[in-house]
Order: C-alpha cells, then structure tokens, then sequence
C-alpha cells in the first residue's frame, strides 16, 4: 500500500499541521540548496568560458555535477512537496554527503570565506536532515 505524508491544512492545530510546516521547511531549504549548486555550475561554467583551465575534464565533470544534483534536488522537493515519502531517502542521503563534505572542507583549515561556506553548509545539511527524519503523520492514498 501507498502512504503519503500528510500535509495538513492551514490554521489545523493537529499533528498534521505541523507536518506541513515541516514539509514547506524541507522544501525550502531543499531548493535553497539547488539554487546555490545551479549558481555554483553557472559561476564555473562562466570562468572556464572566460578564463579557460588545464583541467577541462575536471571542470566540466564539477559543472556537470553541480548542475545535475541541482536538477534532481529540484525533483526530489517537488516530490516531497507531493507527500510522496520516496522522496526523502535520496535527500537525507544528499544532507549527509554535503555535512560530510563541508566537515572535511573545515578540517584542512581552509580560508575565511572558504570556512564561511562550509559552515553554512553544514548548518544547512544538519537542519534539512531533522526536518526531513522527524516523525509525520501518515495516511493512506486514496484514489484521486
């Protein structure tokens, strides 16, 4: 059987209510991310264009990548701003790479700015993941 996250309606005090809340939440977060990573592809993109790299390989995987992930955070939101709970699995696991990534980043000592991002890369994966493991209501799908 199908199930789906309840989302609740507006001005319900109801479990329910908070759940939906919490699933706007996610949603933001989820494509504030995506907008950072298609902006993150665009600014690579315009720098290889302009200012060329003896890496090409390297660069074009870092673009393709970004703009990639970015894409399928985009679907995954949709997906959970859907009710759909498949969504969630893939998007916990995206928090928990980029947590990692930005704990390793912080870890070389890295520069002012560079820390700046990591921190708010991490702060952002760590809340995206409690919004997204926190306990909802369910309830069966039903025909619609």
């Amino acid at each position: 059987m199908s199930r789906r996250i309840s989302t609740g309606t507006a001005g319900d005090d109801s479990p329910s209510a908070g759940a939906s809340v919490a699933l706007r939440a996610a949603v933001v977060l989820v494509l504030a991310e995506a907008v950072s990573l298609g902006v993150l592809g665009l600014v690579w993109t315009v720098r290889l264009v302009a200012e060329g790299t003896p890496s090409l390989g390297v660069s074009l995987f870092l673009i393709v990548f970004a703009l990639g992930v970015a894409a399928a955070l985009v679907g995954l939101a949709r997906l959970h701003r859907q009710g759909r709970r498949g969504a969630r699995a893939p998007l916990v696991t995206w928090q928990v790479l980029q947590g990692a990534t930005a704990v390793t980043v912080l870890q070389v000592g890295p520069a002012v700015a560079t820390a700046a991002v990591a921190w708010v890369a991490l702060a952002a994966a760590v809340v995206t993941t409690a919004v997204l493991v926190r306990p909802v209501g369910t309830e069966p799908v039903t025909g619609s």
